[in-house]
């Protein structure tokens, strides 16, 4: 109140100000941000507002809110990396984009719509009614009915009006500060001693510069000046220092000194009071308290906008806004970021100001690029990026040409800064540019660029006025272009230094649209286009760039005369740059007037552009270097030909259709310096000489063909532009099938870089759908190839050679002739049509008889293929014109008479019979044909048989019986290799097995008993019924050495690479990895049923020799040592290396040990069963495990009939296998690999967990491979591929191997602590629970481990074939019967009655449940649901036995996936009902059960305290991701990083394991991993997938495999757009869908273990010279 009714409001706030603010700010050393943030709010902005409503600040809001609507423009600002969406259907121009949010709720979202990151800066669009055709606003910002315009009371609007004057003068003060001002009277300090020095942002310094340099000057800690240097650039700024003047001062000169001596210039440092500081700070934090108060009511914005540009009382300063853009490039970027959105919230967002604001903008422009060309920070932080806004907006971009001429401002500006530049005569010479400061003044062009882009369609004086003065000055930009740069042709010598070339083309392809645009502004109006064209030739006519130095001469050729100036473009000065020539070019098109102009003249500049790049072709120039033959590419290439190449050849167009036809041949064969030479005056001995001429033939004949053939250009006949485009694609597409983006590169862009490909690819072309890898491909439609010009004028050579090339190979295919005959061209409009007169003129046919002539002659030097086949294409135009000119009228009206004259059939036809011209053969009976046709039609008769027809039927006949006759002897040919190559199989085949039969039969005959007694038992695998091992002889060749080697257990050992991983595939608790203890607590003994994280052993299955793999690895070591960077690829320290053929990463080898062959005595073993019962065997295991534990050998203490120590000997023994050394020696090293790499730790072979790791490697392995099976839904025998299949028989041998090689005694400790699990009498006080363990696990280290109970003190003993098979078969049962206890006790469904008859099986499933419910108190289960929890467990154990034993499995399980159980029963020598277990073995089962069901851990289960696996396990697969990328990355875009508030530019990153978004790529989110900083992805994959990871970039659009630290590599994402391609980085922008082939394919990778094989692979292929840090992502 106060201040309201004080006189002087101004000087009061003021005055409140300078007291308030330096104590809130800058006070103290390290204030906190909080406290400032509360301080602030309470005791300036509250009473700020107080002030402004005169009431409530709350109270007054909501009024302000009630009575006014919100505005219908979006104007969210863009974060740089944000993505933003524009649609190619209906933007005005490329530049009018959609935030994600108004994207989402558009009518867009079903359009091509295009989506790529922002630089930052820009705003969007939407409710912009003049950015879109249709659909402006999205749902959200919808008018609906808008009401009335909302008033602010006066009162409040007189008191508003006084606030922001007061607070922008305020912040325009303080912003456009500098270190030497005073501060104003009202806000003089009584006294200021602290100082603070402040260091600016550059883009000139490194951050390591920075860094460096602070911490030498003012000695802060490397974290310390880390964090200086991330906040100087982000905000531009940083006080570094706070103390004395004195002490300030100091540590400027050292930063300054300090920096200038690593780089040229000195960082920025100034020394700040602590008052400027704080009035400094708040006037940045002042700023989104403006948004924050005119954002709620359109009157705010008003009231804003009015005070922000009212003009000065003092005339010759500009209004505050301008005051403070002008000031831009010297504010630091907080201070810049703000102002930008200052403009963003307040003028941009209404209409009437918007305007007021360009026009302000407009008068400050030159000013403004000059400040921003000599700033060095970044475009989009720099107040000239604004342009944007306001000059793309049509009616806006009208006014400021019709009141401010900003096509001038803008011309006039890059001329200005471009004047350094030009040299004497007026024209640019970019010798020794900057470059930075050029791509600087590049971006003016934009501006251009957006005024012109959507031009008038009404036009008044006015406009028509200054559009004329505006194009009147763009041509004085083009006059000193015109003619720059020029080149003179060296001889003798070799040119010393590349002139400078790339300036130039820079500025052309700049300029490129733009001259488009000008073209299209002024042909929308008639009267215009001639003034513009008048202006265009007078400002030719004053160039003087390459004048002529001699007088014209008179030159004779066939009788005529023609009267030119001589100029040779092989010895004087010439120059590519010719803009101005070619704008007159593109305007006469539309013009050709009866007005004479010296087309002679006109047609001068571009010919001797057209000879210099024939001239360069022809290897004359080769002396003058790179640039030249760089200048040339560009010049035809596609982002410069539109303005360039085919200008010249539409100006020769021209002047041909003006000219007599003669003298423009004539004038032709003079610049090309070929007169002479078809004069017949000159010849020369000299092979460079000729072979040049003969060069610059080719390319003259090429440049006829191209002037007369090349007619699509709209206004030289009735062609559209889609015309155009659809003969560019049909061409390309001719070459090869190409992708869409390949289509896109090869065509022209207009000034919204759209190409018209889309309209009309479907009608020349057909889409082939990409496979899993590659992309998607157009091939052109069969009957488009009739309009394939193998001249085709934008073909490069390599394209055009390609072209032939592949069309003649098609037309051979299809068994037609190889001719490819030019195509029938449109008709020219009646302005060229005397263009065609070229082709029957008197010196055109003396030209191409002198060419047939040379090649009769058949001197090689004289002439080339080449030659011969332009010359018949041009016959062949000729022959064409004149067919279609006899058709359209009477002959007596046709005055082209080519045929008449040509007389060239002797030649043609001794071209024919040419050896040298075999391939020109069908193109010679082409033309004769034709000459034949049009003859007929001059004489109005129908073809009889002529003579050029005479030899056709004859020899096509002939030549029809050759083929048949060839085409008939080569397929009899390959059905004799076919029936040989059978036999050959068939006879190996039988030799082989009969060896088999041979080898086999007296070892089993002397048992006395056949090997297969039925077919039945010969597929069991376990128990007295089981089949045999099948003596199966492997022989294998070393992929080093090439030698063959039988696999035996006394011969050297041969070994498969392998790769040991830790791998979390199967886990059932992703991102919980339980912390290994080495204080013996369960794992790696007992493995978790949650599966956490297994040791996977995976080979490629490639062999060696032991001995040629440990010379191999030792050379891998030496070299790799020496080579640059491997160790990127390859862990030396860890034994990796690449396998040698394929170049998989392994870092182990796994020896090759035979199957054991087998003798099995069936009758034996029968009567041994009768003994071997199941309650017997386990007193006999108990009495030997005691017997062992305590030490005493033989006691005979028991009772009688009581089992002994020694029993268990009994039942059949025999000698333990015996291995040769080199292969116990790989056991060792294959073991320890595992174990290392399994637990992580040092090497150890001598570890107790050495046999434990082996064993839980082979049971991981199988499941992950059973996992593989189901999940792909493949039959679990049969179908693996090779390389998985040796590679798991090699792993289960090797383990089984694994106890010859370790203490027994530490085996049997094992293997009594493992029996404690199903035997409780046996467990120790730390044995776990059954539902601890996973069973699979279990089974396979109680099997492998059961043969050390046989080991006697003097004797080494292993069990005996049978006694093996009865072992098996008991713990096969008790291990499963505890299985579905398990898989019982976790099931949560409990049906109260199961449906169907009572059955066998159902009566004892239910016993089996009633037994278990008495100890524990509830059950009931489906038997269905309880076998299918064992299935899983069961196809392992069928795999582990079939790998282990070798018996055959039964057919069933090589058919299918599905309804295996009985087969797997009958494998596994189970009752086909599993429940029949617990009754067979009711009397040992139930103790057991009561025991298993009362541990103390179970109780707790059942009460739901802790979690438990359910079966079958979960089946990990990667994360669903959503169909449409749209929709990631709206999910990216409201991800916001845990551990930091700011707004920076973030990379999120999806997990593909878990789904976990992640912040890479940032400083704020790194953490600690083994002492080293690593990023959120690395840590993230440590613990989600053991290291391995694989991650979506949401933002980049690609995959990222890791695989350790330092490992990883880019992979395409499985999203395609609609043309079957990725899009990395989201170049191109185009909508994407997710490929479920590509998906299911990652998914492959991962389940299979390919992820470390796949990158090292990328990075074998990729050789990098620098490592990307893959920890810091």
């Amino acid at each position: 109140v106060f201040w309201q009714e004080a006189a002087d409001s101004r000087a009061e706030l003021l005055r409140y100000l300078k007291e308030q603010v330096p104590q809130i700010f800058c006070l103290k050393k390290d204030a906190s941000p909080q406290e400032e943030e509360e301080l602030m709010q309470s005791r300036l902005l509250h009473p700020l507002e107080c002030f402004l409503f005169g009431e409530d600040p709350q109270e007054g809001l909501e009024k302000l809110k009630q009575g006014s609507t919100s505005s219908q423009l979006c104007g969210r600002v863009f974060k740089e990396g944000e993505t933003v969406y524009s649609c190619r259907d209906c933007a005005i121009d490329p530049t009018c984009v959609l935030c994600m949010n108004c994207f989402q709720d558009s009518v867009h979202k079903s359009h091509r719509y295009k989506m790529h990151a922002s630089s930052g800066g820009g705003f969007c669009d939407c409710g912009d009614v003049e950015a879109w055709k249709i659909g402006p606003c999205c749902s959200k910002h919808d008018p609906g009915a808008a009401t009335d315009e909302c008033v602010l009371e006066p009162e409040l609007q007189e008191r508003a009006e006084k606030l922001f004057r007061v607070l922008l003068c305020y912040i325009k003060d303080f912003l456009v500060w500098e270190e030497n001002f005073e501060l104003p009277a009202e806000l003089q300090p009584r006294y200021d001693n602290a100082y603070y020095c402040v260091l600016y942002n550059d883009e000139h310094h490194s951050y390591d510069h920075v860094i460096y340099t602070l911490q030498r000057s003012v000695n802060c800690d490397q974290a310390e000046a880390q964090t200086h240097t991330a906040l100087i650039d982000k905000e531009g700024r940083r006080a570094v220092k706070r103390g004395t003047f004195r002490s300030c001062q100091q540590a400027k000169d050292l930063i300054r000194a300090n920096s200038e001596h690593i780089s040229l210039l000195p960082l920025r440092v100034e020394i700040l009071t602590a008052t400027v500081m704080a009035h400094q700070t708040f006037a940045l934090r002042l700023g989104p308290w403006f948004q924050k108060i005119i954002g709620y009511s359109g009157a705010g914005i008003i009231a804003f906008c009015q005070v922000a540009l009212e003009p000065n009382a003092d005339r010759d300063q500009p209004c505050l806004i301008s005051r403070l853009m002008l000031h831009d490039a010297r504010m630091y970027k907080g201070a810049r970021k703000i102002v930008h959105e200052l403009i963003f919230c307040s003028m941009l967002m209404e209409t009437e100001f918007k305007r007021l604001f360009a026009i302000e903008f407009t008068k400050h422009y030159k000013q403004l690029q000059k400040d921003f060309i000599n700033d060095d920070h970044e475009r989009s932080i720099s107040i000239t990026a604004l342009s944007v806004q306001i000059f793309t907006v049509p009616t806006l971009a009208r006014q400021l040409i019709e009141e401010g001429n900003v096509i001038k401002v803008i011309v006039d500006t890059v001329l200005e800064l471009l004047r350094e530049h030009l040299d004497d005569n007026n024209r640019f010479f970019f010798l020794g540019y900057s470059s930075d400061k050029f791509s600087r003044i590049q971006v003016i062009f934009h501006d251009l660029r957006y005024i012109l882009i959507s031009k008038p369609s009404v036009w008044t004086d006015e406009l028509r006025e200054q559009f004329l003065a505006g194009f009147k000055d763009f041509l004085g930009l083009l006059k000193c272009m015109q003619g720059m740069e020029e080149v003179k042709r060296q001889l003798g010598r070799h040119i010393a230094v590349e002139p400078e070339w790339e300036a130039g083309f820079t500025l052309q392809i700049q300029l490129r649209h733009i001259l488009a645009m000008f073209q299209d502004w002024s042909s929308s109006n008639d009267e215009l286009l001639l003034l513009a064209f008048k202006e265009c030739h007078s400002v030719l006519m004053q160039c003087n760039n390459q004048p002529f130095h001699r007088e014209a001469t008179d030159y004779y050729m066939c009788k005529h005369i023609l009267h030119v100036r001589p100029y040779k473009v092989s010895q004087e000065p010439v120059s590519i740059h010719l803009p101005i020539s070619r704008l007159l070019a593109g305007k006469m098109t539309n013009i050709l007037s009866s007005e004479c102009y010296d087309f002679t003249q006109l047609a001068e500049l571009p010919l001797r552009c057209v000879v210099l790049a024939a001239q360069v072709s022809a290897e004359m120039w080769r002396r003058n270097g790179l640039s030249l033959v760089s200048q040339v590419y560009y010049y035809q290439d596609v982002k410069c030909r539109d303005e360039m190449y085919d200008k010249d050849v539409l100006m020769l167009q021209i002047a041909a259709s003006k000219m007599d036809p003669n003298h423009f041949l004539m004038l032709i064969l003079l610049r090309f310096e070929l007169f002479e030479y078809f004069n017949g005056s000159c010849t020369s001995k000299d092979q460079d000489e000729l072979r040049q001429w003969n060069r610059l033939t080719e390319e003259m004949l090429y440049l006829l063909i191209v002037v007369i053939g090349e007619r699509y250009i709209p206004g030289v006949s009735q062609v559209t532009k889609e015309d155009v485009t659809v003969r560019e694609v049909i061409h390309l597409l001719c070459i090869e099938p190409m992708a869409h983006s390949s289509l896109v590169k090869g065509l022209p862009e207009n000034e919204s870089h759209e190409t018209g490909l889309e309209s009309v690819i479907t009608k020349v072309a057909t889409f082939k759908k990409p496979g899993v890898s590659g992309h998607g491909l157009y091939e052109v439609k069969k009957e488009r190839l009739m309009e394939f010009n193998p001249f085709f004028y934008h073909y490069s050579r390599s394209q055009h050679s390609k072209a032939e090339e592949s069309q003649k190979k098609r037309k051979a295919q299809e068994g037609n002739d190889k001719a490819l005959p030019p195509p029938l061209p449109p008709a020219f409009c009646p302005a060229f049509s005397n263009v065609v007169r070229l082709l029957c003129c008197d010196i055109i046919i003396h030209i191409l008889r002198h060419v047939l002539q040379r090649a009769v002659e058949d001197r090689p030097v004289n002439w080339t293929e080449a030659m011969i086949q332009r010359a018949l294409h041009l016959i062949g135009q000729a022959l064409l014109e004149e067919k279609t000119q006899l058709e359209d009228s009477t002959v007596e009206e046709v005055t082209f008479d080519f045929s008449l004259k040509a007389r060239m059939f002797l030649l043609l036809y001794k071209i024919k019979a040419l050896p040298s011209l075999e391939a020109q053969k069908d193109m010679v009976k082409w033309v004769l044909q034709m000459f034949e046709i049009v003859k007929c039609l001059r004489e109005k008769s129908s073809p009889t048989v002529p003579m050029s027809m005479e030899t056709k039927p004859e020899e096509v006949k002939n030549d029809k019986e050759k083929a048949e006759r060839k085409r008939k002897a080569e397929a009899a040919k390959l059905h004799r290799q076919k029936i040989m190559a059978q036999m050959s199989a068939m006879q190996k085949n039988f030799i082989e097995s009969n060896k088999m039969l041979y080898d086999n039969m007296p070892e089993s005959g002397t048992q006395g008993e056949p090997v297969t007694s039925t077919v039945r038992d010969m597929c069991i695998a376990i128990g007295p019924q089981r089949g045999s091992t099948i003596d199966d002889r492997e022989v294998l060749t070393c992929i080093l050495c090439q030698e063959e080697q039988e696999v035996a257990a006394q011969a050297p050992a041969m070994v498969l690479t392998a790769c040991v991983q830790r791998s979390t595939v199967l886990t059932q608790c992703r991102g919980k990895i339980p912390p290994f203890r080495a204080d013996g607590t369960l794992y790696p003994l007992y493995m978790p049923p949650e599966l956490a994280v297994g040791t996977h052993t995976g080979s490629c299955g490639h062999v060696m020799h032991a001995t040629c793999w440990q010379k191999y690895f030792e050379a891998v070591q030496n070299t790799t040592r020496n080579r640059l960077h491997a160790e990127l690829i390859i862990d030396l320290e860890n034994g990796e290396y690449l396998c040698p053929l394929c170049k998989s990463l392994c870092n182990t080898v796994v020896p090759l040990i035979p199957l054991e062959p087998l003798t099995f005595n069936y009758e034996n073993a029968e009567i041994i069963g009768q003994h071997l019962t199941l309650p017997r065997w386990i007193q006999i295991l108990s009495a030997r495990i005691k017997g062992l534990n305590s030490g005493i050998g033989n006691t005979g203490l028991c009772g009688e009939g009581q089992p002994d120590f020694r029993s268990i000997l009994s039942y059949g023994v025999q000698e333990p296998r015996k291995f040769s050394d080199s292969i116990t020696e790989m056991l060792v090293v294959c073991a320890t690999t595992v174990h290392r790499v399994g637990l992580k730790t040092a090497p150890n072979e001598l570890c107790p967990r050495v046999p434990v790791m082996a064993w839980n490697t082979c049971a991981f392995t199988i499941q992950a491979i059973e996992n593989i099976l189901q999940e792909e839904d493949k039959p679990l025998f049969g179908s693996l591929q090779n390389r998985q299949l040796a590679g798991l028989k090699a792993i289960v041998q090797f383990s089984a191997s694994q106890r010859l090689k370790s203490s027994q005694a530490v085996i049997q400790r094992h293997f009594t602590d493992m029996l404690g699990v199903l035997l409780p009498a046996l467990s120790r006080k730390n044995t776990p629970s059954l539902l601890e363990v996973d069973c699979f696990h279990l089974l396979v280290g109680l099997v492998l481990s059961i043969p050390s109970l046989y080991q006697e003190e003097a004797v080494d003993l292993q069990p005996s074939a049978v006694s093996s098979a009865y072992n098996h078969l008991h713990i096969f049962h008790l291990v499963t019967m505890a299985h579905m206890l398990q898989v019982l006790l976790s099931s949560t469904d409990f049906p109260e009655v199961e449906a169907g008859e009572e059955t066998e099986e159902t009566r004892a499933a239910a016993e089996f449940h009633a037994t278990v419910s008495q100890h524990t108190g509830r059950y009931k289960c489906f038997s269905s649901s309880l076998k299918k929890g064992i299935e899983p467990f069961l196809r392992c154990a069928a795999l582990f036995f079939n790998c282990l034993t070798g018996v055959h499995p039964p057919e069933e399980l090589f058919i299918t996936s599905q309804g295996q159980m009985e087969a797997l029963c009958s494998y596994l020598a189970l009752p086909s009902n599993v429940f029949q277990l617990f009754q067979d073995h009711r009397d040992t089962v139930t103790p057991l059960l009561q025991r298993w069901c009362g541990s103390p851990a179970i109780t707790k289960a059942l009460k739901g305290k802790t979690q438990t696996v359910r079966y079958p396990r979960r089946r990990n697969r990667l994360m669903d991701l959503p169909e449409d990328y749209s929709a990631l990355l709206n999910q990216a875009s409201h991800f916001q990083c845990p551990k930091s508030t700011d707004d920076e530019r973030k990379h999120p990153t999806l997990c593909l394991f878990c789904g976990a978004m992640l912040c890479s790529q940032s400083s704020c989110c790194l953490s600690q991993l083994d002492g080293e900083d690593v990023g959120a992805c690395t840590a993230h994959a440590a613990t989600c997938g053991a290291g391995v990871g694989m991650f979506l970039r949401i933002r980049e659009c690609e995959i990222v495999l890791m695989a350790s630290k330092t490992r990883g590599s880019t992979y395409p994402a499985p999203y395609l757009d609609d043309y079957g391609e990725t899009d990395p980085h989201l170049g191109r922008g185009n909508p994407l869908h997710l490929c479920p082939e590509r998906y299911r394919k990652l998914n492959q990778l991962w389940q299979q273990h390919c992820i470390l094989e796949e990158i090292a692979r990328s990075l074998e292929v990729v050789n990098v010279m620098f490592a990307f840090e893959w920890q810091m992502l």
